[in-house]
Formats: C-alpha cells, structure tokens, sequence
C-alpha cells in the first residue's frame, strides 16, 4: 500500500506569472495618491484641487505644499508661510493675507483678485499670468519676482518693493508702479 505524499501542490509556471500580473495591475490601477482635503495645515501638504473657503489659516506653514488648483476664496492667510509652494491656478480671491510669505513660489495663472496682501513677500515667486485685479499689494515685495503678463488693474502698489528689489513705488500707485 502506498502512502500519499504530504508534499505541497504545486502552481503552473503559468498560474505563478498570471498571479504576477494581476497583483501588478492591481497596483498601476490605484494610481497615485490623491490630496486628502482634511490633511492638517504643515508643510507639503496635498491640498491639490481642494476647496479651503473661509477657512482660518492665520500663520500657517505651509513652505513646499501642493496647492495647484485649489480655493482659497474668502480664507484667513495673514502670516501664512506659503515658501516655494506650488499654486498654479490656486484662487486666492477675496482672500485675506496680510505679512504672508510667497517666496519662491510657483503662483502662473493665480487668482489674487480683490484680496489683502498688505505687506505680503513675493520674493523670487513665479507670477506670469496671475490676476491681482483690485487687490490690496501695499508695501509687498515682489523683488526677483517674475510678473510677465500679471494683471494689475486697480491693484494698490503703493509703496510696494518692486521686481528690481530697490525701486518703492509711490503713493497712490494703482495699476503699475510709479
């Protein structure tokens, strides 16, 4: 009488590359990780295409977040720290953002209409083709800034640091600096 083997079955070397590749298109199907809109205020965050309106984000830190498309529409910013944050397309409208730092930041195409960023620093930002139409810019610094199509109209400069990082624009500098 023969005994049966207690030796494990054994995979087909095709099962073994279909169990492979299921496994594998498992992973490329969930993609990346997608912002998490409640993920606390900190440093690179992902608030990609999140809608923060209204929200209280005085004194925040927020240096090297991925803020593309998202809204910031009526949000407290004052002494928010937005260094080298990428906000390409972020709306900024109505905002209020007083001694907020942008420097080195990526804002093309931002929408800053009508907002507060009195004394705001722009240093080295990248601010081709935003919007800053009405908005309050008094004493911000834009030096190094790049501003090539920036839409200014109405925007109060007055005594704004400009591109060059010597010249102060003048009282009652709407639209341009003077």
């Amino acid at each position: 009488m023969r005994h049966a083997s207690a030796r494990p079955p054994r995979f087909s070397p095709l099962l073994s590359a279909l169990a492979v590749l299921v496994t594998l298109a498992a992973g490329v199907a969930a993609g990346p990780a997608l912002a998490d809109c409640t993920d606390a205020a900190e440093p690179k965050v992902n608030w990609r295409r999140c809608s923060l309106q209204g929200q209280t984000l005085t004194g925040v830190d927020l240096s090297g977040a991925m803020l593309r498309d998202a809204t910031f529409q009526r949000a407290a910013l004052g002494q928010a720290k937005l260094t080298e944050a990428d906000g390409y397309r972020a709306k900024f409208i109505s905002a209020t953002a007083p001694g907020a730092v942008f420097d080195g930041a990526r804002l093309i195409e931002a929408d800053f209409t009508r907002a507060d960023l009195t004394g705001a620093s722009f240093r080295d930002a990248d601010l081709r083709n935003a919007k800053m139409v009405g908005a309050s810019l008094v004493r911000a610094d834009f030096t190094g800034a790049r501003i090539s199509g920036t839409d200014l109209r109405q925007a109060d400069l007055s005594g704004a640091r400009w591109t060059d990082g010597t010249h102060i624009c003048a009282e009652s500098s709407v639209g341009q600096c003077n």
